[in-house]
């Protein structure tokens, strides 16, 4: 078959095993979360309809409210000092800097590494007995760290262990966003007598805002949803120092076994997911009808 007609058909059909995939692995699953976030169940047996009744139990649990606090601090931090960070590497790497390439494989090597093989290389480096760095810390006659009985610095520890993980994926972002601006803008620049500190801040900055959009979008997404090195680090304690969304959720469903509750916590992180994504498309949608 020929025509408009035919080229539609064809595009569904090359469409149709996605289609397929996301329907099977995320839509069904999907649909069956939000049918137990609307039972209450023990782990044993099929639960029972209960409404909105775990919905409301979340507006009061203090737990879920210290997880919520504490996922948003998580995100707050990680997002901008990541991004920070990456961008100042990809500017370094961009340059003229010597051994570029060792330095760039030194800052993707995490990105190959899984959260969780991360985040048992980091119990070697914060354990409070045996770590690395308490020992440093002793050498340098300096007091330990309670890095994992104490509160703040068990929160400290996730946060630089995921700064580790994520900075190398900033920074390629921005490599690349970079590496699409052309020598002839900055050899103006310099030629009008701009400082390298004006060049980087009403140049590179906005030249490289794609990709910084895009960066922000994916790590506050990253942030909410965090679990394996919170799970194998700290396991959200002490006292739930660390404690956030998934691994509340996690703990409520196959700890405590309510799967019912575990589903509504995980509905509400869909429905910020899915704000984000809204976000994301509308400001890219924007974007396109302005230029």
């Amino acid at each position: 078959m020929r025509g408009p007609r035919g080229e539609t058909l064809a595009a569904y059909a090359f469409l149709s095993p996605t289609f397929i995939l996301l329907g099977v692995f995320v839509l069904v699953p999907m649909v069956g979360a939000l049918i137990i976030s609307l039972q209450r169940t023990n782990g044993f047996g099929a639960g029972t309809f209960a409404g909105l009744a775990n919905y409301d139990t979340l507006l009061h649990d203090p737990l879920f409210w210290r997880s919520t606090l504490n996922t948003v601090l998580f995100t707050a931090i990680v997002t901008p000092l990541s991004m920070a960070l990456g961008l100042g590497a990809a500017v370094l790497l961009n340059s003229v800097l010597p051994a570029r390439g060792v330095f760039r494989s030194i800052l993707i090597v995490p990105m190959a590494v899984s959260g969780i093989a991360t985040a048992l290389m980091a119990t070697l480096i914060f354990d409070e007995n045996s770590g690395i760095l308490d020992k440093l810390f002793r050498f340098l006659g300096l007091p330990d760290v309670a890095w994992q009985s104490g509160g703040a610095a068990a929160f400290v520890s996730v946060v630089l262990v995921t700064l580790w993980w994520r900075v190398g994926f900033n920074m390629l972002i921005y490599l690349a966003g970079l590496q699409g601006i052309g020598e002839d803008v900055h050899e103006a620049a310099r030629l009008d007598g701009a400082t390298g500190w004006q060049r980087f801040r009403y140049m590179t900055i906005p030249l490289v805002g794609p990709s910084t959009f895009f960066l922000l979008i994916m790590n506050v997404i990253y942030s909410f949803q965090v679990f394996d090195i919170i799970f194998v680090l700290t396991g959200g304690g002490p006292r739930n120092a660390t404690s956030v969304l998934v691994t509340y959720a996690y703990d409520t469903g196959f700890v405590t076994r309510d799967q019912g509750y575990a589903a509504a916590i995980g509905m509400v992180l869909l429905l910020i997911m899915l704000s984000f994504t809204a976000l994301q498309w509308r400001t890219n949608k924007s974007r396109d009808l302005a230029g």
